[in-house]
């Protein structure tokens, strides 16, 4: 007989775990990951059942991956995000993956480099020796100032606040466990909803702005994303509609600059705290000599690309995914109903002491030799996977490594506080004040004179 499933302890009757969740979402799926393989979990009006087995979560997005479907919080997404490839599913994702993969192809991210780093260097270049500084801000206004000029070709510079505060009403509301818990609290005109609606309808009316632009020919090189979706064509010749254009701008401007964002900002956090593993990163990108970061150096930046990997480990930006059963279906030899939700939380399961020594720790060089290849699959997955795998990660890898090599030939970033970072676990997992910092800038010999040379030039 098959024993009955767990059930995380302390449900109270109606609300479920909503509260114990509410006050702490992180360490209540730390504490649900040491339950076991399963674990039953309700908030309030959501029943559902958190994965913690590597193997279980790879049958759910590869093996039987058919008979699961984007989550009920995934589905509300699309109040924002409309039909994009985060939120869509069946025929009408398999459509939209279909017409947008060429131009995530391998040659084509390499041509986006050259981008990522120009912009990289020109935000250090503003920063001032002593100055605190966001990074968190500066990480989201350059990362969108790369997804305009190298997926857009426009320059949404001048927009970059006005996302900014959009971002934070569109996750407040996210980050609400009664909102997202409680059915229908989204129709109360509460605050938090109408700063939700608007922050919707303002960020829907700059995608459209932009694909105007494009269309009349203000903006587009005819090479990026925007341009390549407008022209691709389906098996039957047909071509994306104006909404279909909107739902995969919208998805790619918003969630194709935060996560890359958020990474780079835990890991300027975590260089700040490790003085040792910073001194080998400058020395690693001072190696390169006087000049900016190719794509043709990402081999020759290994020590960079570890650390990006245990930054993604520590806090992965996508730190909860859920899926929904389409059917009645079978997984590690218990049945579920169709309509069960299930959880796989990378922020636990990245931090399980099995597969991970030390798992608290920031170990950049965890990650030499064959540890990823001797990892279970869906031990680390900080981009998802299977087919529904982040169509941007090779993308998102890319320039969180060239970015980081860029940034720290020139400055240090140096964490004002001594405390830990609150976090704040939403749609992404983000520092909830920020990340103040302290600029220093690096007069070493290649730096000092490029800086020289431009001067006297």
């Amino acid at each position: 007989m098959v024993p009955e499933l767990p059930t995380m302890p302390m449900r109270l009757p109606l609300f479920g775990h909503l509260f114990s969740y509410a006050r702490d979402p992180l360490g209540f799926f730390e504490r649900a990951a040491r339950v076991g393989p399963f674990v039953r979990v309700q908030l309030a009006g959501v029943r559902g059942v958190m994965v913690t087995e590597p193997d279980l979560v790879e049958a759910i997005c590869v093996t039987q991956n058919r008979q699961f479907k984007k989550d009920r919080f995934a589905r509300d997404l699309q109040r924002v995000l409309g039909q994009g490839l985060l939120t869509s599913d069946g025929d009408v994702w398999r459509r939209q993956r279909r017409l947008a993969q060429p131009a995530f192809h391998r040659e084509r991210i390499a041509g986006y480099a050259a981008t990522m780093t120009e912009l990289a260097r020109a935000a250090a270049d503003r920063w001032q020796d002593g100055e605190t500084r966001d990074a968190h801000a500066d990480m989201m206004s350059l990362t969108l100032d790369i997804v305009g000029k190298t997926l857009f070709g426009a320059d949404v510079g001048s927009r970059a606040q006005v996302i900014a505060e959009c971002l934070e009403h569109v996750t407040a509301r996210y980050a609400d466990a009664v909102s997202m818990s409680v059915p229908h609290w989204d129709r109360l005109p509460t605050p938090l909803n109408r700063r939700f609606r608007a922050a919707t309808e303002r960020l829907d009316r700059i995608v459209r702005d932009l694909l105007r632009s494009h269309r009349a020919g203000e903006s587009g090189d005819g090479k990026d994303l925007l341009s390549m979706l407008m022209a691709a064509r389906d098996e039957d010749g047909s071509a994306m509609s104006d909404d279909q254009l909107r739902d995969e701008a919208i998805t790619i401007l918003l969630a194709g600059h935060e996560t890359t964002a958020i990474a780079l900002t835990f890991a300027w956090m975590l260089l700040s705290r490790h003085p040792d593993v910073r001194d080998r990163l400058e020395a690693e990108v001072d190696s390169l000599g006087d000049r900016t970061p190719t794509h043709g150096d990402l081999p020759r930046l290994p020590l960079t690309d570890r650390i990006v990997r245990e930054s993604l480990r520590l806090y992965p930006p996508a730190w909860s995914i859920g899926r929904e059963a389409a059917e009645d279906l079978e997984l590690g030899g218990h049945l579920f109903a169709r309509g069960t939700w299930f959880w796989f939380v990378p922020w636990a399961m990245h931090r399980d002491p099995r597969w991970f020594d030390e798992p608290e720790r920031f170990l950049p060089d965890r990650w030499t030799g064959d540890f990823a290849k001797r990892l279970p699959r869906f031990a680390y997955f900080p981009f998802g996977g299977g087919p529904r795998q982040c169509i941007g990660n090779a993308f998102a890898t890319m320039e969180a490594v060239l970015c980081l090599a860029t940034i720290a030939r020139d400055v240090r970033l140096d964490v004002v506080s001594r405390g830990p970072v609150e976090l704040f676990p939403a749609v992404t997992l983000r520092p909830k004040q920020g990340l103040k910092v302290r600029v220093t800038r690096r007069l070493f010999a290649p730096a000092l004179s490029r800086r020289r040379r431009a001067c006297s030039g």
